[in-house]
């Protein structure tokens, strides 16, 4: 790309989308939204006096770690060198001066900073205005990303476009003098891992009473099955964007975490927050095709995923007690969609068996922790002296449920709905050997996802899913 002769003509600069890959407004809301989810109320009442009033008062109240922020680095790189040759550099955004202030400061090249005020959103044809008043007409050359940037191209000498080609040929047509930073994003590839569709693998568990009651073959009951895991899938998936936008300081700290789409800024958080919805009316939408008591059950899980997502994750020991909680409402939904009475011995194995595999969960956590040389998770409740508790506490339930396993099989409940139990203590066996598997994985560091997610991708623990149900067929 050629780039500009350094002279004496001063370098404006956007942030929001051009020199970060987020929106500083969106950022500092989230942040003020975790801190207190009533606090949107107060946002509604704020955007009534204007964009730049509302941003204000956001500022006013949050704190944002300017130095995880996803900068890009390309550009950062470009106006490095154009300041070690002598050009002035001007930071000018829509952004709060609170915030844009931090980050001038932090990034070290900026002689000013041009910014919103609670009276004056820096935007479009007020950023224009601005600039023109302080170097005069096309006095400036201007580095920015978006459609609201095109009066301010217009003012400026050669305009610096960061982004796709098709902003790129919007700038061109407001100044003839366009360099650019082409950015390309695959919106469907990323959008599909935000959602963490490989996640929907734990949403199987809701076939579980289909199998246990041996109800497989009732295409009624097989068809409510499916709507009910869509209609989960999607909702989680809802949960899973709104998590990760709450989520982002931790995440960007966090070794593997920091690639993900919102924390990384290949997807912006205005898209996730339309996405959200979209998928939260999708998924609610569909649950109205099932029996009612499924959509009590879909939002009392959806209220304790939101809990979650605000609070009980940062609490020790409540937060795998409520993962746990959230593996059996799977369970429980699918009783609910089918039809199915749901037997107390399952909701018996359900729980310890899903409370070991959440104890696992963190338990990795914290050993990918220890491996980095940290003491501590971020935004967690959990240091890792605690990966040796959370061991024994996640092993004495793996080995409960599988002791429950085993006094279901001398019930006669048991014995009215297999003619052959016996074969059934393979299954036992099975079962003893998987959950011991699973945390010898976690131990040798050889576990690097979900258990639920990772079972359905280990080869050892499909071939004892495939013997279990064999030995199953062969009791019925």
């Amino acid at each position: 790309m050629a780039t500009p002769a350094a002279d004496a003509v001063p370098l404006c600069v956007d942030l929001d989308g051009t020199l970060t890959r987020t929106d500083l407004l969106f950022e500092a809301f989230f942040v003020l939204f975790k801190q207190n989810p009533l606090s949107i109320f107060l946002c509604v009442a704020w955007a009534l006096r204007g964009r730049a009033y509302l941003k204000e008062q956001i500022a006013q109240r949050v704190s944002i770690d300017v130095g995880v922020l996803p900068y890009n680095t390309e550009l950062l790189a470009w106006l490095r060198n154009e300041r070690s040759n002598g050009r002035d550099l001007y930071l000018c955004t829509a952004t709060n001066q609170r915030l844009a202030s931090q980050i001038a400061a932090h990034i070290g090249l900026f002689t000013g900073v041009l910014a919103s005020t609670a009276s004056n959103n820096l935007l479009g044809k007020n950023k224009a205005q601005a600039l023109v008043d302080q170097f005069g007409d096309h006095g400036f050359d201007y580095c920015g990303d978006a459609r609201a940037d095109v009066p301010v191209w217009q003012k400026a000498r050669q305009a610096i476009v960061v982004g796709d080609k098709h902003i790129a040929a919007v700038a061109r047509k407001a100044n003839a003098a366009t360099i650019s930073f082409e950015q390309k994003r695959q919106l469907i590839p990323l959008v599909l891992k935000e959602m963490r569709v490989h996640q929907w693998v734990k949403n199987v568990l809701i076939f579980v009473p289909l199998l246990t009651a041996h109800r497989f073959t009732d295409l009624h009951a097989v068809i409510a099955a499916c709507v009910a895991f869509a209609s989960f899938s999607l909702l989680a998936s809802s949960v899973y964007l709104l998590n990760d936008m709450l989520d982002l300081d931790a995440d960007r700290r966090h070794a593997r975490k920091r690639s993900r789409p919102f924390a990384s800024g290949r997807l912006t958080l205005k898209f996730g927050i339309v996405l959200t919805i979209v998928l939260l009316l999708a998924g609610a939408g569909l649950a109205t095709l099932l029996p009612w008591k499924f959509g009590v059950v879909l939002a009392a899980y959806f209220a304790a995923t939101v809990a979650y997502s605000f609070a009980l994750k940062r609490m020790t020991l409540v937060d795998v007690f409520t993962l746990a909680c959230l593996y059996t409402v799977r369970v429980i939904a699918g009783g609910t969609a089918t039809g199915i009475p749901l037997s107390y011995w399952l909701i018996l194995f359900s729980v310890p068996i899903f409370l070991s595999l959440a104890m696992v969960k963190r338990y990795v956590e914290l050993d990918m922790i220890l491996r980095e040389g940290k003491a501590e998770a971020a935004g967690r409740g959990y240091i890792t002296q605690d990966m040796s508790i959370l061991r024994s506490f996640g092993t004495a339930s793996a080995y409960l449920a599988v002791l429950v396993l085993a006094l279901y099989m001398n019930t006669p409940e048991m014995r009215q709905l297999y003619k052959h139990p016996q074969a059934l203590w393979a299954t036992f066996a099975l079962t003893l050997f998987w959950v011991s598997r699973i945390w010898m994985c976690a131990f040798r560091g050889n576990m690097h996802d979900d258990p639920i997610v990772f079972a359905f991708k280990d080869r050892a623990s499909l071939s004892v899913l495939a013997l279990c149900g064999l030995s199953m067929l062969i009791a019925i």
